[in-house]
């Protein structure tokens, strides 16, 4: 399904616009003099078709609803339990939500250093104990400081838009900006399928055109493990 740039609509904000790390911007009317919906005649009797009086702008649903997750770095730094800090932001379920979302979104180049930003399937927490997410893993690809922008929102793209072969297999994507570099990670449900998760690997590269390797990691062994967690597969 692609996934098509469109106006943006309005969506009630959850967070608080005003901050500092929130990454959706306040949303800022940018229409014209005409009221929305409004008809506006030419030169003539003022007669205009009756069909163009019904039209009604049609919206184009997801095959799935998604929701925009933050974990705020000046919160995180003070939790004691991981996760504690992790926040749902918006959720949406169409394409003309998604853009409308997107173009008021802070993109990764302009989010805080400790930032995580996920956009996970609906109902999906991103985190290794969530039932869905216990059994997976996740993909991951490095990029330069301030480099992640397009490849996030072509992630982005690719999963709201179903292009992966095995799409049910993906719980969400998530970008984490650090001091030097950013990260962005597809988180998958079933790291012993083999074959799925290498297809999903080698597609995300292609859609991506991302050159070098990437690995998987299976989230019991970064559990266990944390930085000495080995790749389980490489694409």
């Amino acid at each position: 399904m692609a996934v098509e740039d469109t106006p943006k609509s309005v969506v009630t904000e959850e967070a608080n616009p005003n901050s500092i790390e929130n990454p959706i911007d306040r949303y800022h009317e940018e229409g014209d003099d005409a009221e929305e919906g409004e008809i506006v005649g030419g030169e003539g009797d003022g007669n205009v078709d009756e069909s163009s009086k019904s039209a009604v702008p049609q919206s184009h649903p997801l095959e799935h609803s998604w929701t925009f997750w933050f974990d705020n770095p000046s919160v995180k730094s003070k939790q004691t339990t991981w996760g504690s800090s992790l926040r749902p932001v918006f959720t949406f379920s169409t394409v003309e939500e998604f853009w409308s979302l997107y173009n008021n979104m802070r993109h990764p180049s302009k989010l805080a250093p400790g930032a995580d930003f996920y956009c996970f399937k609906h109902n999906i927490e991103p985190k290794w104990e969530d039932p869905i997410c216990a059994n997976g893993g996740k993909w991951t690809m490095t990029f330069p400081k301030d480099k992640s922008d397009k490849s996030w929102l072509y992630t982005l793209l690719a999963l709201i838009g179903e292009q992966f072969d095995h799409g049910d297999e993906i719980c969400g994507a998530v970008v984490n900006i650090r001091g030097k570099q950013e990260r962005i990670s597809i988180w998958t449900k079933n790291a012993s399928n083999e074959a799925a998760q290498v297809s999903i690997g080698k597609q995300w590269k292609e859609f991506l055109d991302y050159n070098n390797s990437i690995g998987f990691i299976i989230h019991e062994d970064a559990k266990k493990l944390d930085r000495n967690a080995k790749n389980a597969y490489t694409a």
